[in-house]
């Protein structure tokens, strides 16, 4: 059976978009297309290189974050320092490592730019905050006057992993693009959009429990209310796209107890994830009319 997929952000969480992608493949069920923001970009572009979910697994679980995570060198030994990273690069790290690391698995399989792949294989959001627009890659690049097919698949990831303040935004003629997920963190609605017809099934992984149970936020103090600014922010783009109608094609993986920035995750904490995305999708599954 193919389908079309698309995959939620959610930082470390994501080990948990593998487990279900694992449970997926052994049913037999392919992507033809895909679709993430974030970590779920890594996953899909990942998916359309031609990794297998156990491949994927292996790759993130073998990475050493302390790699990836390139801080600004100083020659201040005051721990402090590196926050001005913030101030004036907008980032406390550059992202550049992370983006080598993409290339290299990406290059591994043959593919280096859009061309590279199927057309409408992959598509990634990032946001553009000097527009104050939501960007798809690598559709949306020709309004900048870059030539889709020719640009980095890999760097395309990048701009839609740049979570805000942690990695530095990536520059496109002077805007200043970051993470997917500050406006739309579950992008189902490229695939699946009232009124017009699907090409095929759409299957949607999210880390997230099912929108019609959702907790309500508690707000008590300052640190909580910017809690849930962001999570309001970051789900209510998608929010208006997701009915009971889209839901019943969705795989909603609770990720309670765990944290998107949590970067030294143990290896119990990473299977604990693992197993908890199959686990959601093997109870999906067994339901799951399309």
């Amino acid at each position: 059976m193919k389908v079309d997929g698309v995959f939620s952000g959610g930082g470390m969480k994501g080990f948990a978009l593998v487990g279900a992608c694992e449970e997926i493949e052994s049913r037999g069920i392919q992507f033809v297309r895909v679709a993430g923001t974030s970590a779920g970009s890594i996953v899909a572009a990942l998916i359309a290189a031609g990794y297998t979910s156990k491949e994927i697994y292996q790759m993130i679980d073998e990475l050493d974050i302390s790699n990836i995570l390139d801080a600004r060198k100083t020659f201040i030994p005051i721990p402090f320092i590196k926050w001005l990273s913030v101030y004036w690069k907008l980032g406390l790290y550059k992202g550049k490592k992370f983006e080598k690391w993409m290339k290299n698995k990406l290059e591994a399989k043959g593919i280096s730019t859009f061309s590279d792949l199927p057309p409408q294989s992959l598509r990634v959001i990032a946001s553009d905050l000097s527009n104050g627009q939501m960007v798809v890659l690598p559709d949306d690049l020709v309004k900048y006057g870059v030539d889709p097919g020719s640009f980095s698949v890999a760097k395309a990831i990048r701009m839609s992993c740049s979570i805000p303040y942690f990695f530095e935004p990536v520059k496109m003629r002077s805007n200043i693009l970051v993470d997917g997920g500050v406006l739309s963190n579950f992008p189902m609605w490229l695939f699946d959009k009232e009124n017009i017809q699907k090409v095929r099934p759409v299957l949607g992984i999210k880390l997230s429990p099912n929108e019609y149970e959702h907790k309500r936020h508690k707000i008590n103090n300052g640190i909580q209310l910017m809690g849930a600014l962001f999570e309001t922010m970051k789900d209510a783009h998608d929010a208006r796209y997701i009915s009971k109608k889209h839901a019943k094609n969705i795989i909603f993986i609770p990720t309670d107890g765990f944290f998107s920035l949590e970067f030294h995750l143990t290896d119990e904490k990473k299977q604990k994830l693992f197993e908890l995305g199959k686990e959601q999708a093997r109870q999906f599954l067994k339901s799951w009319c399309y």
